[in-house]
């Protein structure tokens, strides 16, 4: 048996997402302002969470803060991406940004638990709140927030860590709603118990954009399969093109957000036909998605790993 292996990097990258054109400065730029919106009205929710006795201004300020240290971290993680590979590091620091989306999720989970226990505290013990100064605060911060959405909403889908900073300032505009909504409640009906419960329905909210966040960026440090990608699909195309015979050890993964690559082997006969065979399963492979494409072709009958 002899094989002959090959390897092809699109630079050019194929079906990437609608958001895949964006240059990567664009991301770290709306990353940059979200960054400083967040931090500067993070102080001003605090502060008025401390003037008006509200649990929901409090909480969002700390969801903020929190969201403030992601976005700093997600800024980072954007910037140390895009050095370049080394004979160490052989596809450069590109999962950086995955371990940033799975810092952020950890990081959501710990500030919904955080909320969750104070909110049940004063739900037992209801405590005094300035509405008034309450809804003023919480209306500007959900002005905030929205002006940090329209800054990160181009460029949201663009990679995984940025749809986790993106998502933590989602959450940071039902923070501030829920907020609103609370103290429109104390000062109409003077029902406390409004704002704890409001904080725990924000908790809920939380926790699904965490879940959603880990199991992507697990999936990815798993190497599964991408969920966009049909494996037996890939498969099927390999097989299809002419001279291979068949096709096996087939492994499809996600190295960063975007960056989808391929291994495998594939098995043909005539040797004169494994130049034309490698071009055919690089096109045939592209219009999955797939960057990164390493087939290993084997000529004869027996071939290592075959069924």
């Amino acid at each position: 048996m002899t094989t002959t292996t090959a390897h092809t990097h699109d630079h050019a990258g194929h079906a990437r997402g609608p958001h895949a054109h964006l240059p990567a400065d664009a991301g770290a730029r709306a990353l940059a302002w979200a960054l400083g919106i967040t931090l500067l009205f993070a102080v001003v929710e605090a502060g008025g969470g401390f003037v008006s006795g509200s649990l929901a201004l409090l909480a969002d300020a700390a969801h903020m803060l929190m969201d403030a240290g992601a976005l700093g971290l997600a800024l980072f993680a954007a910037w140390i991406a895009r050095r370049p590979a080394s004979a160490v590091r052989t596809y450069g620091w590109a999962r950086a940004e995955i371990l940033a989306a799975l810092v952020n999720g950890a990081l959501l989970f710990a500030v919904t638990a955080g909320i969750v226990w104070e909110a049940i505290r004063r739900l037992v013990h209801p405590e005094p709140v300035a509405a008034g100064v309450m809804l003023g605060v919480a209306a500007a911060g959900l002005a905030a927030n929205l002006a940090s959405i329209a800054v990160l909403h181009r460029s949201r889908g663009a990679t995984l860590n940025l749809r986790g900073a993106y998502l933590h300032i989602v959450s940071d505009v039902l923070g501030s709603a829920a907020a609103m909504l609370a103290a429109g409640i104390i000062l109409a009906t003077g029902w406390l118990p409004a704002d704890p419960v409001l904080s725990l329905v924000l908790s809920v909210l939380l926790l699904v954009s965490a879940l959603r966040l880990l199991a992507q960026a697990v999936d990815v440090l798993l190497e599964a399969a991408p969920r966009h990608v049909d494996v037996k699909a890939v498969e099927t195309a390999v097989a299809a093109v002419a001279g291979v015979e068949r096709v096996h050890d087939l492994h499809v993964w996600t190295v960063s957000s975007g960056f989808v690559a391929m291994s495998g082997h594939a098995v043909v006969a005539d040797p004169a036909r494994a130049p034309g065979a490698l071009e055919e399963i690089t096109r045939a492979v592209q219009g999955f998605g797939i960057r990164h494409v390493t087939i290993q072709l084997e000529h004869g009958n027996d071939c290592v790993g075959c069924s």
